[in-house]
Protein backbone atom coordinates (compact mmCIF):
# COMPACT_ATOMS: atom_id res chain seq x y z
CA UNK A 1 0.00 0.00 0.00
CA UNK A 2 0.88 3.53 -0.22
CA UNK A 3 2.19 5.69 2.58
CA UNK A 4 1.53 9.46 2.86
CA UNK A 5 -1.17 9.30 -0.08
CA UNK A 6 -2.90 6.86 1.95
CA UNK A 7 -2.26 8.70 4.97
CA UNK A 8 -3.78 12.15 3.78
CA UNK A 9 -6.74 10.49 1.87
CA UNK A 10 -5.43 11.19 -1.77
CA UNK A 11 -4.62 8.49 -4.09
CA UNK A 12 -1.47 6.66 -5.31
CA UNK A 13 -0.21 7.80 -8.65
CA UNK A 14 -1.79 5.90 -11.63
CA UNK A 15 1.29 3.70 -12.78
CA UNK A 16 2.15 5.20 -15.81
CA UNK A 17 2.76 8.67 -14.15
CA UNK A 18 6.42 9.30 -13.90
CA UNK A 19 8.85 9.22 -11.08
CA UNK A 20 7.88 13.05 -10.41
CA UNK A 21 4.19 12.93 -10.78
CA UNK A 22 1.58 12.25 -8.70
CA UNK A 23 0.78 12.45 -4.45
CA UNK A 24 3.10 10.02 -3.77
CA UNK A 25 6.16 10.62 -5.79
CA UNK A 26 9.45 10.49 -4.08
CA UNK A 27 10.31 13.93 -4.82
CA UNK A 28 7.26 15.32 -4.02
CA UNK A 29 8.14 18.86 -2.42
CA UNK A 30 11.68 18.49 -3.83
CA UNK A 31 12.71 21.42 -5.92
CA UNK A 32 13.30 20.70 -9.63
CA UNK A 33 17.15 19.52 -10.40
CA UNK A 34 19.22 22.74 -11.81
CA UNK A 35 21.92 21.47 -14.95
CA UNK A 36 22.09 25.15 -16.51
CA UNK A 37 25.34 24.93 -18.67
CA UNK A 38 26.51 26.14 -21.96
CA UNK A 39 28.28 24.14 -24.42
CA UNK A 40 30.46 25.00 -27.16
CA UNK A 41 28.97 21.87 -29.01
CA UNK A 42 25.61 21.18 -28.50
CA UNK A 43 22.74 22.36 -26.52
CA UNK A 44 20.19 20.35 -24.50
CA UNK A 45 16.91 21.07 -23.41
CA UNK A 46 14.22 18.74 -22.01
CA UNK A 47 10.62 18.52 -23.39
CA UNK A 48 8.66 16.93 -20.94
CA UNK A 49 10.10 13.11 -20.59
CA UNK A 50 12.31 13.43 -23.68
CA UNK A 51 15.83 15.01 -23.08
CA UNK A 52 17.12 16.75 -26.42
CA UNK A 53 20.57 16.89 -27.16
CA UNK A 54 21.68 18.55 -30.46
CA UNK A 55 25.12 18.73 -31.72
CA UNK A 56 25.59 22.39 -33.00
CA UNK A 57 28.52 23.37 -35.26
CA UNK A 58 26.29 23.07 -38.35
CA UNK A 59 28.39 25.44 -40.25
CA UNK A 60 31.51 22.65 -39.40
CA UNK A 61 29.17 19.45 -40.49
CA UNK A 62 28.61 18.94 -36.56
CA UNK A 63 32.84 18.02 -36.51
CA UNK A 64 33.82 16.63 -33.26
CA UNK A 65 36.20 18.78 -31.39
CA UNK A 66 38.25 18.12 -27.93
CA UNK A 67 34.72 19.36 -26.61
CA UNK A 68 32.50 17.10 -27.85
CA UNK A 69 33.10 14.09 -25.94
CA UNK A 70 33.19 15.88 -22.58
CA UNK A 71 29.41 18.10 -23.53
CA UNK A 72 27.74 14.67 -24.79
CA UNK A 73 28.86 13.12 -21.31
CA UNK A 74 27.73 16.14 -19.22
CA UNK A 75 24.53 16.34 -20.91
CA UNK A 76 23.87 12.52 -20.82
CA UNK A 77 24.06 12.53 -16.89
CA UNK A 78 22.37 15.46 -16.87
CA UNK A 79 19.47 13.64 -18.50
CA UNK A 80 19.92 10.26 -16.59
CA UNK A 81 19.80 11.80 -13.24
CA UNK A 82 16.94 14.20 -14.14
CA UNK A 83 13.70 11.77 -12.67
CA UNK A 84 11.78 13.60 -15.67
CA UNK A 85 13.75 12.26 -18.34
CA UNK A 86 12.36 8.89 -19.60
CA UNK A 87 14.40 9.01 -23.31
CA UNK A 88 17.27 10.91 -24.48
CA UNK A 89 17.37 11.77 -28.43
CA UNK A 90 20.35 12.90 -30.22
CA UNK A 91 20.29 14.71 -33.83
CA UNK A 92 22.64 17.13 -35.34
CA UNK A 93 21.72 20.45 -36.09
CA UNK A 94 22.15 21.52 -40.36
CA UNK A 95 22.76 19.20 -43.32
CA UNK A 96 23.99 16.21 -40.84
CA UNK A 97 23.82 14.71 -38.25
CA UNK A 98 27.90 14.17 -37.65
CA UNK A 99 30.78 14.58 -40.39
CA UNK A 100 33.21 12.70 -37.87
CA UNK A 101 36.85 14.74 -36.44
CA UNK A 102 37.01 18.00 -37.39
CA UNK A 103 40.51 17.50 -39.43
CA UNK A 104 40.71 21.20 -39.92
CA UNK A 105 42.04 20.65 -37.04
CA UNK A 106 43.75 17.01 -35.93
CA UNK A 107 45.02 15.91 -39.74
CA UNK A 108 45.53 19.60 -41.75
CA UNK A 109 47.12 21.08 -38.56
CA UNK A 110 48.50 17.61 -36.70
CA UNK A 111 46.66 18.17 -33.80
CA UNK A 112 47.98 21.78 -32.88
CA UNK A 113 44.68 23.20 -34.29
CA UNK A 114 42.93 21.68 -31.81
CA UNK A 115 41.29 24.02 -29.18
CA UNK A 116 40.34 22.03 -26.10
CA UNK A 117 39.13 22.97 -22.93
CA UNK A 118 41.52 24.62 -20.52
CA UNK A 119 41.79 22.13 -17.63
CA UNK A 120 43.11 19.57 -20.59
CA UNK A 121 46.72 21.85 -20.93
CA UNK A 122 49.19 19.91 -19.80
CA UNK A 123 47.85 16.82 -19.85
CA UNK A 124 47.61 13.80 -22.13
CA UNK A 125 44.70 15.52 -23.81
CA UNK A 126 47.22 18.71 -24.40
CA UNK A 127 47.07 19.21 -28.61
CA UNK A 128 50.16 20.36 -28.52
CA UNK A 129 51.29 17.41 -26.80
CA UNK A 130 49.10 15.21 -29.61
CA UNK A 131 50.95 17.49 -32.47
CA UNK A 132 54.34 16.56 -30.75
CA UNK A 133 53.40 12.72 -30.85
CA UNK A 134 51.96 13.06 -34.16
CA UNK A 135 55.24 14.21 -35.85
CA UNK A 136 56.41 11.64 -38.77
CA UNK A 137 60.26 12.77 -38.04
CA UNK A 138 59.58 11.77 -34.01
CA UNK A 139 58.78 9.03 -31.96
CA UNK A 140 54.96 8.16 -31.41
CA UNK A 141 54.15 6.80 -27.74
CA UNK A 142 51.03 4.90 -27.96
CA UNK A 143 50.10 5.31 -24.57
CA UNK A 144 49.67 8.41 -25.27
CA UNK A 145 47.22 8.23 -28.12
CA UNK A 146 45.32 5.71 -26.48
CA UNK A 147 44.84 8.21 -23.68
CA UNK A 148 43.58 10.77 -25.60
CA UNK A 149 41.26 9.09 -27.79
CA UNK A 150 40.09 6.80 -25.86
CA UNK A 151 38.52 9.55 -23.73
CA UNK A 152 36.59 10.15 -27.08
CA UNK A 153 35.56 6.75 -26.96
CA UNK A 154 34.33 6.64 -23.49
CA UNK A 155 32.47 10.59 -23.88
CA UNK A 156 29.97 8.61 -26.94
CA UNK A 157 29.77 5.31 -25.03
CA UNK A 158 28.10 7.21 -22.35
CA UNK A 159 25.06 6.53 -25.08
CA UNK A 160 25.26 3.34 -23.94
CA UNK A 161 26.12 3.13 -20.26
CA UNK A 162 22.99 5.67 -19.36
CA UNK A 163 20.65 3.71 -17.35
CA UNK A 164 18.15 5.86 -19.86
CA UNK A 165 16.90 4.56 -23.53
CA UNK A 166 18.82 6.34 -25.91
CA UNK A 167 17.84 7.37 -29.23
CA UNK A 168 19.65 8.54 -32.60
CA UNK A 169 18.07 10.45 -35.38
CA UNK A 170 20.25 10.56 -38.30
CA UNK A 171 19.89 12.30 -41.49
CA UNK A 172 22.12 13.84 -44.01
CA UNK A 173 25.37 12.11 -42.89
CA UNK A 174 27.01 10.21 -40.08
CA UNK A 175 30.37 9.45 -41.17
CA UNK A 176 33.50 8.17 -39.58
CA UNK A 177 34.06 9.35 -35.84
CA UNK A 178 29.60 10.42 -36.47
CA UNK A 179 29.57 6.49 -36.29
CA UNK A 180 31.55 6.22 -33.17
CA UNK A 181 28.74 8.43 -31.61
CA UNK A 182 25.41 6.96 -33.29
CA UNK A 183 26.23 3.22 -32.98
CA UNK A 184 26.53 3.35 -28.92
CA UNK A 185 22.79 4.40 -29.05
CA UNK A 186 20.26 1.94 -28.23
CA UNK A 187 18.06 2.98 -31.35
CA UNK A 188 19.09 4.61 -34.68
CA UNK A 189 16.60 6.10 -36.62
CA UNK A 190 17.75 7.72 -40.21
CA UNK A 191 16.33 9.32 -43.52
CA UNK A 192 16.65 6.62 -46.37
CA UNK A 193 19.02 9.12 -47.69
CA UNK A 194 21.69 9.48 -44.81
CA UNK A 195 25.15 8.20 -46.09
CA UNK A 196 26.67 5.90 -43.25
CA UNK A 197 30.32 5.05 -43.01
CA UNK A 198 34.01 4.82 -41.79
CA UNK A 199 35.70 5.51 -45.21
CA UNK A 200 38.72 6.16 -43.03
CA UNK A 201 39.44 2.74 -42.61
CA UNK A 202 41.28 3.19 -46.15
CA UNK A 203 43.71 5.45 -44.17
CA UNK A 204 44.41 6.85 -41.47
CA UNK A 205 41.73 5.53 -39.06
CA UNK A 206 39.62 2.46 -37.48
CA UNK A 207 36.87 3.35 -36.07
CA UNK A 208 37.59 3.45 -32.16
CA UNK A 209 34.52 2.48 -30.65
CA UNK A 210 34.43 -0.87 -31.68
CA UNK A 211 30.87 -1.59 -32.95
CA UNK A 212 30.39 -2.42 -36.08
CA UNK A 213 30.42 -6.02 -35.60
CA UNK A 214 28.42 -5.44 -32.14
CA UNK A 215 25.48 -3.87 -34.03
CA UNK A 216 26.21 -5.41 -37.70
CA UNK A 217 27.41 -9.09 -37.31
CA UNK A 218 30.90 -10.23 -38.55
CA UNK A 219 30.18 -10.36 -42.27
CA UNK A 220 28.37 -7.28 -43.28
CA UNK A 221 31.05 -5.28 -40.57
CA UNK A 222 33.88 -6.54 -42.58
CA UNK A 223 31.80 -5.27 -46.20
CA UNK A 224 31.86 -2.06 -45.12
CA UNK A 225 35.23 -1.41 -43.00
CA UNK A 226 37.41 -3.56 -45.99
CA UNK A 227 36.25 -1.08 -48.01
CA UNK A 228 35.28 2.42 -46.57
CA UNK A 229 32.20 2.15 -48.62
CA UNK A 230 28.87 3.74 -47.40
CA UNK A 231 25.59 2.78 -46.76
CA UNK A 232 22.35 4.84 -47.52
CA UNK A 233 19.89 5.13 -44.41
CA UNK A 234 17.15 2.35 -46.14
CA UNK A 235 20.17 -0.16 -46.26
CA UNK A 236 21.18 0.50 -42.47
CA UNK A 237 17.35 -0.49 -41.92
CA UNK A 238 17.64 -3.11 -44.00
CA UNK A 239 20.77 -4.78 -42.51
CA UNK A 240 19.73 -3.99 -38.85
CA UNK A 241 22.03 -1.02 -38.06
CA UNK A 242 18.98 1.04 -37.84
CA UNK A 243 15.04 0.27 -36.06
CA UNK A 244 13.32 2.43 -38.78
CA UNK A 245 14.18 4.51 -41.88
CA UNK A 246 12.28 6.93 -43.56
CA UNK A 247 11.71 9.69 -45.84
CA UNK A 248 13.95 12.53 -45.19
CA UNK A 249 10.37 14.75 -44.88
CA UNK A 250 9.37 12.23 -42.64
CA UNK A 251 11.82 11.46 -40.44
CA UNK A 252 10.67 14.33 -37.79
CA UNK A 253 7.83 12.92 -37.04
CA UNK A 254 8.56 9.59 -37.06
CA UNK A 255 10.96 9.63 -34.85
CA UNK A 256 8.70 12.10 -32.35
CA UNK A 257 6.21 9.22 -31.94
CA UNK A 258 9.05 6.48 -31.65
CA UNK A 259 10.21 8.67 -28.67
CA UNK A 260 6.92 9.37 -27.57
CA UNK A 261 5.96 5.65 -27.10
CA UNK A 262 9.18 5.14 -25.39
CA UNK A 263 8.42 8.03 -23.31
CA UNK A 264 5.07 6.38 -22.14
CA UNK A 265 6.51 3.71 -20.31
CA UNK A 266 7.44 3.64 -16.88
CA UNK A 267 11.11 4.77 -16.39
CA UNK A 268 12.19 1.91 -14.39
CA UNK A 269 10.26 -0.24 -16.56
CA UNK A 270 12.88 1.65 -19.17
CA UNK A 271 15.94 0.88 -17.39
CA UNK A 272 15.48 -2.58 -15.81
CA UNK A 273 14.79 -3.30 -19.60
CA UNK A 274 18.00 -1.33 -20.96
CA UNK A 275 20.24 -2.66 -18.30
CA UNK A 276 19.22 -6.34 -18.87
CA UNK A 277 19.51 -6.06 -22.71
CA UNK A 278 23.01 -4.32 -22.33
CA UNK A 279 23.80 -7.26 -20.47
CA UNK A 280 24.44 -9.39 -23.72
CA UNK A 281 26.50 -6.68 -25.44
CA UNK A 282 28.85 -6.52 -22.31
CA UNK A 283 29.03 -11.00 -22.86
CA UNK A 284 30.25 -10.28 -26.38
CA UNK A 285 32.63 -7.60 -25.25
CA UNK A 286 31.94 -4.51 -26.31
CA UNK A 287 34.83 -3.07 -23.75
CA UNK A 288 37.34 -4.85 -24.82
CA UNK A 289 36.46 -4.60 -28.79
CA UNK A 290 36.55 -1.15 -27.89
CA UNK A 291 39.93 -0.76 -25.98
CA UNK A 292 41.41 -3.20 -29.11
CA UNK A 293 39.92 -1.01 -31.69
CA UNK A 294 41.18 2.32 -30.14
CA UNK A 295 44.88 0.65 -30.18
CA UNK A 296 44.56 -0.23 -33.98
CA UNK A 297 43.20 3.28 -34.86
CA UNK A 298 46.56 4.86 -33.31
CA UNK A 299 48.70 2.50 -34.82
CA UNK A 300 46.31 3.44 -38.33
CA UNK A 301 47.67 6.82 -37.95
CA UNK A 302 51.26 5.78 -37.80
CA UNK A 303 51.76 3.79 -40.70
CA UNK A 304 53.93 4.36 -43.81
CA UNK A 305 50.57 5.23 -45.18
CA UNK A 306 48.93 6.67 -42.51
CA UNK A 307 52.13 9.06 -42.47
CA UNK A 308 52.25 9.89 -46.06
CA UNK A 309 48.05 11.07 -45.12
CA UNK A 310 49.06 13.17 -42.75
CA UNK A 311 51.46 14.95 -44.57
CA UNK A 312 49.74 15.45 -47.59
CA UNK A 313 47.06 17.01 -45.41
CA UNK A 314 49.06 19.03 -43.65
CA UNK A 315 50.42 20.69 -47.09
CA UNK A 316 47.71 19.94 -49.53
CA UNK A 317 44.34 20.26 -47.31
CA UNK A 318 42.76 17.44 -46.21
CA UNK A 319 39.71 17.70 -48.69
CA UNK A 320 42.46 17.25 -51.54
CA UNK A 321 43.67 14.40 -49.24
CA UNK A 322 40.67 12.78 -48.90
CA UNK A 323 39.83 13.47 -52.85
CA UNK A 324 42.97 11.52 -53.97
CA UNK A 325 42.56 8.82 -50.96
CA UNK A 326 38.83 8.13 -52.39
CA UNK A 327 39.26 8.24 -56.36
CA UNK A 328 40.11 4.77 -56.79
CA UNK A 329 36.42 4.12 -55.26
CA UNK A 330 34.56 6.26 -57.41
CA UNK A 331 32.87 8.20 -54.41
CA UNK A 332 35.04 11.10 -53.56
CA UNK A 333 32.48 13.28 -54.71
CA UNK A 334 29.93 12.03 -51.80
CA UNK A 335 32.61 12.40 -49.13
CA UNK A 336 32.84 16.36 -49.05
CA UNK A 337 31.54 15.81 -45.44
CA UNK A 338 33.33 13.61 -44.18
CA UNK A 339 35.89 14.54 -41.85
Amino acid sequence: MSNSSTNSGEQPAPWYENWTEGPDSPWRHRPDPDFEREYSTLTYERDGRIARITFNRPDKGNAITPHTPRDLAHAVERADLDPRVHVIVVSGRGKGFCGGYDLDMFAEQGFAGADGPDEVTGTVLDPVVNAVNHNPQGTWDPMIDFAMMSRFTKGFASLMHANKPTVAKLHGFAIAGGTDIALHADQIICADDTKIGYPPTRVWGIPAAGMWAHRLGDQRAKRLLFTGDCISGKQAAEWGLAVESWPAEELDERTEALVERIARMPVNQLMMAKLALNSALNTQGVANSAMVSTVFDGISRHTREGYAFQTRAATAGFREAVRERDDPYGDHKRAQFER
